[in-house]
């Protein structure tokens, strides 16, 4: 029995080395990857970046780059700004306004009055592209069949803040795109009038929301688009 304790002492020693060096399952083909960095394209759906053209001020350029998602602006990227202190502390603030006014209609920066004019202009340059691009994007392709589109006048609309009439181009029963013949000459009536036509060429229809601080213009608006509906053929 004596004899026995180291032969079995040695038949375990002899395992140790197999243990040791048995290959581990997989190893050959487990590699550290390093996750490729998320990008985000302008080419999404219903995605539009918009760069303005420069206004040059007496304190220097101004240019941005608008994102819009739909109607909606959400992002704006100053690509050209005066070096300016003041202007550096307005920008944010602008940026801020804009989002939260989803409009051109927002307050001066005290002490930056020559960049938020500029900003304001080019930011509604930037919002009067996008809605023609959506309006585009809706338009019949140039061989389609002439009579399949009509394009209608709505009744001219006399409000309190001046006329307001429509025009718009049905393909079939589709609303392709709407125009304004006539509107007010104030800065709330510019601002809100790409709004509505998205908002009518999205919702096929007259049954649209009320813009803010342009109550008056919108019901003309609607007035006149609903006047357009009906006079369709």
């Amino acid at each position: 029995m004596k004899r026995a304790i180291p032969v079995v002492v040695l038949s375990i020693a002899g395992l140790v080395p197999v243990w040791l060096y048995q290959p581990s399952s997989g190893s050959s083909t487990v590699q550290a990857t390093t996750p490729a960095p998320s990008t985000s394209s302008s080419g999404a759906p219903g995605t539009n970046v918009v760069t303005t053209t420069t206004i040059d001020t007496e304190k220097g350029p101004v240019q941005l780059q608008v994102t819009f998602d739909g109607t909606k602006i959400t992002a704006v990227k100053m690509l050209q700004q005066p070096n300016h202190p003041q202007t550096k502390a307005a920008v944010p603030k602008l940026v801020a306004e804009t989002l939260q006014a989803q409009s051109a209609d927002i307050d001066t920066v005290s002490g930056a009055t020559i960049t938020s004019e500029a900003y304001k202009k080019s930011l509604q340059a930037a919002i009067d592209d996008n809605a023609k691009t959506a309006s585009a994007a809706s338009s019949p392709p140039s061989d389609s069949p002439a009579s399949s589109s009509q394009t209608v006048d709505g009744t001219a609309v006399d409000t309190e803040k001046g006329t307001v009439q429509v025009q718009v181009t049905f393909e079939g029963s589709k609303i392709a795109a709407v125009k304004m013949l006539q509107q007010p000459d104030h800065p709330q009536t510019t601002a809100a009038v790409p709004k509505l036509i998205a908002e009518t060429l999205q919702a096929q229809s007259a049954d649209i929301d009320t813009v803010s601080g342009a109550t008056i213009t919108t019901g003309g608006y609607k007035e006149s688009l609903q006047a357009a509906i009906d006079a369709k053929a």
